[in-house]
């Protein structure tokens, strides 16, 4: 015997609860319930921020916030002047959790623990009366004329309205497909970088402000910058990732990156500058101290790849060692040979074509009484609370339409 509902959300994550809550709030009439695969709800909320949960980021103009989103940055203007970083704080503030702001900019509930989260979803979703169904994997989708009719393993569901909060499940993609939508390729976005080079070998836990740059391309990133045992990761490579998603993907993860160590030093103002170095310093040995802002492990390395040898004074320096170590610091180049997924925070570039959704409301313009929140379209960030940020949104959206259109008002 089937199930009937108002509204059916599937995808037990952060866009499918927010969603739920934000319907059942307006309009507790509706009957709503969330269909997730797996055996738990907010999987990937417990995992974020390092299980601390990066809610969002205190990014307060919405022209300033949509630079952070390599795809979906004009479609989401509009969304974010109705529902932004200020709401999201005003949001969970009145349900007794508060945001803290760290020095980058990143926020997280003052308890540092993303289970404050959970349980602030947990107690909302119980407290409306919304059904949260666990290992309810949806095996088909059918649109009658009149209701959505939901297959999952174990049973039928029909539903007035259906909200897609699936995240990067290509299962699903495959169904909003055979109903016509466009689904762009998925491919990863945040991701780190393969490279073995003697310059980085036991350097693991060094970082620095860095610019980087992929060779023969116009992608280029700054922000900090760190070693790993791996190759390189930190906010630089992880934001060069994101805007090169596609590019790269399309290199097979083989290409040259450009480092410039000093940042936004260029070469030219590299040579003045250890030319004064040379002067200033001329007695001293040039591989022991770093003259620059960044580990004095990382200069030794840098010094050695000039091939500068470690007893070598500043004034003793000839015009070619000096050359070799301005390139070294501005315009080093390291082979990069693969990805590795940045943490548990899994990112895809990809999902329902943007074209296709209408943003003042979230739904489909192909299938009527369809949305969306969340991942499932193409829209992905920066690492920083953006993604978790496009999820509120599109779900504050999603939900004032669905209440707006549910005929009970």
């Amino acid at each position: 015997m089937s199930k009937k509902y108002d509204v059916i959300i599937a995808g037990g994550g952060a866009a499918g609860f927010f969603t739920a809550i934000n319907i059942a709030e307006a309009n507790p009439k509706l009957k709503i319930a969330i269909l997730e695969r797996g055996k738990e709800t907010l999987a990937k909320v417990r995992v974020s921020g390092g299980g601390r949960c990066n809610v969002t980021h205190a990014c307060f103009v919405p022209n300033d916030l949509v630079k952070f989103y390599p795809r979906g940055e004009k479609e989401l203007r509009g969304p974010f002047n109705r529902f932004g970083a200020g709401d999201t704080i005003e949001w969970f503030e009145k349900r007794g959790v508060e945001l803290k702001t760290e020095d980058d900019g990143r926020m997280f509930p003052v308890t540092d623990s993303s289970q404050t989260i959970i349980d602030c979803f947990n107690a909302a979703v119980k407290k409306a009366g919304i059904q949260v169904l666990t290992g309810e994997s949806i095996q088909s989708l059918y649109k009658g004329e009149h209701a959505w009719k939901i297959e999952t393993q174990n049973g039928t569901f029909i539903a007035d309205k259906l909200v897609m909060a699936t995240g990067s499940n290509p299962k699903m993609w495959d169904m909003l497909a055979e109903l016509g939508h466009t689904i762009i390729p998925p491919v990863p976005s945040l991701f780190t970088f393969n490279i073995k080079d003697p310059r980085i070998k036991d350097l693991m836990g060094v970082s620095a402000l860095a610019t980087v740059k992929v060779k023969n391309s116009k992608l280029e990133a700054s922000g900090p910058l760190l070693i790993t045992h791996w190759g390189m990761s930190g906010p630089g490579i992880l934001r060069l990732s994101a805007w090169g998603a596609l590019e790269l993907f399309a290199k097979s993860y083989q290409f040259v990156i450009q480092v410039n160590w000093l940042n936004d030093v260029d070469i030219d103002e590299c040579d003045v500058i250890l030319k004064e170095l040379k002067q200033e310093h001329a007695k001293k040995t040039v591989s022991k101290k770093s003259p620059f802002d960044f580990p004095n492990r990382l200069w030794e390395s840098l010094v050695t790849a000039a091939n500068i040898d470690a007893e070598t004074k500043w004034a003793d320096l000839t015009r070619n060692e000096l050359q070799a170590l301005a390139a070294q610091l501005v315009n080093g180049e390291y082979n990069v040979n693969g990805k590795s997924t940045f943490k548990e925070e899994f990112v895809t570039a990809g999902g329902v074509d943007l074209k296709e959704v209408n943003f003042k409301t979230m739904q489909s313009k192909r299938v009527e009484n369809l949305y969306f929140a969340g991942e499932v379209i193409n829209v992905d960030a920066i690492t920083g609370g953006f993604n978790f940020q496009n999820a509120w949104t599109g779900g504050f959206i999603a939900a004032e339409a669905i209440v707006e259109n549910s005929g009970y008002l």
